[in-house]
């Protein structure tokens, strides 16, 4: 009796992961190479299910035996990838994010929060030597990619093209997702501090490139400014299509965020959660997911709204996220002028012969 009791709870736990639109009893046929019948009586309980094929089937869907079986009551359970150190290592990271939002997107009910330390990675991605200074950052300082080690940004010549196929695919299906995102002024400052950086250290190679990833820092923040003032997610280059998802977003001057991810996928919750700076690791964890999000709900009864609502607290906030970026700006005019400066008077002191 408890083993059919535990088979029927392994196989209702699985049926709640699936998209509506896949069949529990093909895949698991197909899983474990067998006939439909024989798959329709491990279902049932009438024929049970080997350690074996427990085996196949929580390694391909990713779940915790320790939480079904109830083996340890306080352990909680995370899967995740990890740096391998390989050369593909910044490639599978984003393929890595490709395939989680596939896993959200491929649900009838979906829906995204970000708690935030940091500004989403997407948002960067809109904008070329934005994105590829923030890949440069990355694969030289957070991945230790060798190549890189002695290298400076240059937005000529690092392009970084063999990525723009994946960050199309990341970047329309997350206009699918409707998200609600949690800001502080804070959110901004890591891309700032990287940039002004890498200016002081030498690692961007000329002012003109340190000056475009400001102008694009501000472009972007100006976008963001637009999807929160229309509720709607789009990309900027072409606009608001017929499945731009709903956009929430909120502002807590109190607490800043730790990059949190959670998603709902229909009756599932999956909290994400960040290390090693670029990495995240999920847990379906119910008690930790129930924790987590009655956290979340809190959070956002004591935050502002100001997307589509709140217009003189969204501009007041946007407006200081601006202020932020064009002091960056000033500064690199101004180192920029007194290097000029320098030279000059290198030059009258010591004319040519």
């Amino acid at each position: 009796m408890e083993n059919n009791h535990f088979q029927h709870q392994f196989f209702q736990h699985l049926k709640s992961m699936l998209p509506p639109y896949k069949s529990l009893v093909n895949e698991i046929a197909d899983l474990l190479d067998i006939s439909i019948d024989s798959t329709y009586r491990r279902i049932r309980g009438q024929k049970m299910i080997n350690m074996e094929e427990i085996k196949i089937i929580s390694q391909h869907f990713q779940i915790s035996l320790d939480q079904l079986m109830n083996l340890n009551s306080q352990a909680i359970l995370f899967h995740g990838n990890l740096n391998d150190q390989s050369e593909n290592r910044f490639k599978s990271w984003l393929e890595d994010i490709l395939r989680q939002l596939e896993l959200v997107h491929q649900h009838q009910h979906k829906h995204i929060y970000f708690l935030l330390k940091d500004i989403p990675p997407f948002y960067h991605f809109y904008f070329k030597e934005l994105a590829y200074f923030k890949f440069f950052f990355w694969m030289k300082s957070i991945l230790y990619y060798d190549n890189f080690k002695h290298q400076s940004f240059d937005a000529k010549t690092h392009r970084f093209e063999e990525y723009d196929d994946l960050i199309r695919k990341i970047l329309k299906l997350y206009n699918k997702i409707p998200t609600t995102e949690i800001w502080n002024l804070e959110s901004i400052n890591t891309t700032l501090r990287q940039v002004d950086l890498y200016q002081e250290m030498g690692y961007i190679s000329h002012t003109e490139d340190c000056s475009l990833i400001y102008q694009q820092l501000l472009g972007m923040v100006e976008h963001i400014e637009k999807q929160a003032e229309i509720g709607r997610k789009f990309n900027p280059d072409i606009g608001l299509e017929h499945d731009s998802a709903p956009y929430e977003l909120l502002v807590n001057e109190f607490v800043l965020g730790d990059n949190t991810f959670m998603a709902e996928l229909d009756d599932i919750k999956i909290t994400y959660l960040n290390h090693s700076v670029l990495y995240f690791i999920g847990s379906m964890d119910p008690k930790l997911n129930n924790a987590m999000f009655e956290s979340l709900n809190n959070l956002i009864k004591k935050s502002t709204m100001i997307s589509t609502v709140g217009e003189k607290e969204r501009i007041r906030f946007f407006k200081k996220l601006k202020l932020k970026i064009h002091t960056g700006m000033q500064r690199v005019h101004k180192s920029n002028s007194n290097n000029s400066k320098v030279a000059s008077d290198s030059v009258e002191k010591n004319p040519p012969s």
